[in-house]
């Protein structure tokens, strides 16, 4: 497979507004004029909120299992879209398109935790992700997400997402993020939160990829490799 997060169409993925159902519009267009790449979401006072019972076209399951339909605000529901495809063309290619996403939005629709991730593989479905499990495959989902979103907080059942682009800020979540993929996918064990850039750019650089980590193509780079590294798409 192509070193690269576009072509998503092998897997079939639809990131369109076609594939969600009982949609629900509510809220006032948001307004213009916000900095580029400013990493808030919405307020949730002005923003247009959807209801959805799919991410792309994959069905939402609540935490505890159900079929579930969850109010979202429209960028963030988007995101979720373009990041399940993305995390999707990563993964190896015996792997399907993803089937089941699990989690829940907060009352305002402007975060979702995310707490399993479930692929079609042959013909049974198999857990891509699951929030309890620190495994590679946890750290590389946690890498995908970090692509797309601009605040990824993992909690004590899931993992917190808010809408907004991506963008490498130093945030103490992203430098957590950053230093356990180093020692857990990397190899890079005397990575800390104190002490983890120079084990980033040496990655980078494994990966035939050099970038400072600090700035948006080393981040997006990092956490492109760390993804297909996690989920043995790729070896560096």
């Amino acid at each position: 497979m192509s070193d690269t997060p576009f072509g998503f169409s092998r897997r079939g993925l639809l990131v369109t507004a076609a594939t969600a159902s009982a949609v629900t519009v509510a809220g006032a267009t948001p307004a213009l004029g916000a900095p580029p790449g400013a990493p808030t979401a919405v307020p949730a006072a002005t923003a247009v909120t959807v209801t959805r019972d799919r991410i792309a076209t994959a069905v939402i399951r609540s935490p505890g299992g159900g079929l579930a339909g969850w109010p979202f605000q429209v960028d963030l529901h988007d995101r979720l879209g373009a990041w399940l495809a993305f995390w999707s063309a990563n993964s190896p290619s015996n792997w399907q398109e993803p089937v089941e996403v699990a989690g829940r939005t907060d009352s305002s629709g402007a975060t979702f935790t995310l707490t399993g991730l479930r692929h079609r593989h042959d013909d049974q479905v198999r857990d891509g992700f699951t929030a309890g499990r620190t495994d590679r495959a946890y750290w590389a989902t946690l890498a995908s997400l970090h692509h797309h979103f601009a605040l990824v907080e993992p909690t004590g059942g899931g993992v917190r997402i808010t809408g907004g682009a991506a963008a490498f800020t130093g945030s103490p979540e992203q430098v957590a993020f950053a230093a356990s993929a180093l020692r857990e996918l990397w190899g890079y064990r005397a990575a800390s939160t104190a002490d983890w850039q120079g084990a980033a750019n040496r990655a980078l650089r494994r990966a035939g990829q050099p970038a400072d980590i600090a700035s948006h193509a080393g981040w997006s780079t990092f956490t492109r490799t760390s993804l297909r590294l996690g989920l043995d798409t790729e070896s560096y």
